[in-house]
């Protein structure tokens, strides 16, 4: 790894960082990477010095030693374990992936190599990396400070999916075993960290419950997309409303099924048009196109503002998963109205029936949206004060300068 020295701007010290993360975050294609990817940009911005290990990506022109400004990436070898084998690992599902023995190679000779003032855990994944801190070195020999970004509070997130998942039993016993040894592992990392980062402030009370005694800081996502000054929602657009997502992850397929299941009907017998967007797996979103009349499966895109900007509606229709959605703040930025279940909106300051519609459940939520789709008046006053209330408040160089100050200072 390269010797250089980059300073931090203002201070003149310069802050080196090692960041343990699951994927190279590029192509952004879900909202793990994009917080990931930009975050890391937004502290080598504030200042920092950042080297990343994590696994090669398809579709990324990163390489071994690649240097991006203040960055350079060490992306290894992808492993190739399959999840059921993690039933077999005292590791859960996630750090099993995301352990292999290219990367503690990669971390092996990093840590004899250099030095470092912090070291970066980006999510549950890098847990597998806690036994091998001790070989870090800091300034002066002493052990660099540890920081826990957290993508969640992971331990009542996978309880809650175990808890609400319906199908095949052995499966559910899986996940009832995994959410435990997540709990373990995540304590783990939280009582190893020097500082824990949380996306929002109900995960960081939830952090702070059981370790008062730990700096624990809310560090929500920026936006970095495009913004719309001022939309009309009108006639001329399609009775339209639109989910958009990654459903590669259990918890979302669980509650995209349970939604269609009961709004499927209610928009076909409404002329009410629900439009799916985003990646999840093929013959899951096969199953649910055979189903379904009134869902369109659009699939992955290359955009979605083309999307977003023919929908009248947004939709979270989320039950289980928790923590920040970032498609909510593409939702807001492109100016267009949300409709969630009530609680499920967090971290951002939006408030029903201002600036939100929010339903105590998938039925009312549907019979919602259908009840809104024709008021524009309705629609428009809502996604202007949403707009209005987020607007100064996610930019993504205040959480890398936030980022920085945290992670320097003992």
């Amino acid at each position: 790894m390269p010797t250089d020295l980059r300073t931090a701007p203002g201070n003149g010290k310069t802050v080196h960082c090692l960041w343990l993360t699951w994927t190279d975050p590029q192509p952004e294609h879900d909202g793990q990477r994009i917080y990931s990817g930009r975050l890391i940009d937004a502290l080598a911005n504030a200042g920092a010095a950042v080297d990343v290990l994590c696994y090669v990506s398809e579709g990324s022109r990163r390489r071994h030693g690649t240097v991006e400004g203040r960055v350079s990436w060490w992306p290894a070898p992808r492993a190739s374990r399959p999840g059921w084998a993690s039933l077999f690992s005292p590791l859960p599902n996630l750090a099993y992936r995301a352990d292999s023995a290219p990367m503690r190679q990669a971390l092996r000779r990093a840590a004899a190599e250099r030095v470092w003032d912090a070291v970066v855990l980006d999510g549950l994944w890098a847990g597998w990396a806690l036994p091998l801190l001790a070989n870090l070195r800091g300034p002066g020999g002493h052990p660099p400070h540890v920081a826990y970004v957290a993508h969640n509070h992971e331990e009542s997130t996978r309880t809650r999916v175990a808890t609400d998942y319906r199908g095949n039993p052995v499966m559910k016993a899986a996940l009832r075993l995994d959410s435990a040894k997540v709990r373990r592992l995540e304590r783990r990392m939280v009582d190893r960290a020097d500082l824990v980062t949380a996306i929002t402030p109900d995960d960081a009370e939830r952090f702070i419950e059981r370790r008062p005694d730990k700096r624990v800081i809310v560090l929500p996502p920026g936006y970095a997309g495009q913004r719309i000054p001022r939309r009309l929602i009108t006639a001329d657009h399609p009775r339209r409303a639109i989910v958009v997502g990654s459903f590669d992850w259990l918890a979302k397929r669980m509650n995209l099924e349970r939604f269609l299941a009961v709004a499927d009907p209610l928009f076909a017998a409404s002329g009410t048009e629900l439009h799916i967007v985003g990646n999840g797996d093929p013959a899951f979103i096969d199953h649910l196109r055979r189903r379904y009349t009134a869902a369109r499966f659009v699939g992955a895109v290359p955009t979605i503002e083309p999307h977003l900007a023919e929908a009248r509606i947004a939709v979270v229709p989320e039950l289980t998963g928790g923590g920040f959605k970032l498609k909510v703040l593409d939702y807001v930025f492109n100016r267009l109205p949300i409709a969630a279940i009530a609680g499920s909106v967090t971290g951002v300051p939006l408030r029903a029936p201002e600036s939100l519609l929010d339903f105590p459940s998938l039925e009312a939520l549907a019979r919602g949206v259908v009840a809104a789709i024709d008021d524009l008046p309705l629609l428009n006053s809502i996604q202007d004060r949403a707009y209005a209330a987020c607007a100064d408040q996610f930019e993504w160089r205040k959480r890398g300068e936030r980022l920085l100050a945290y992670t320097a200072s003992p």
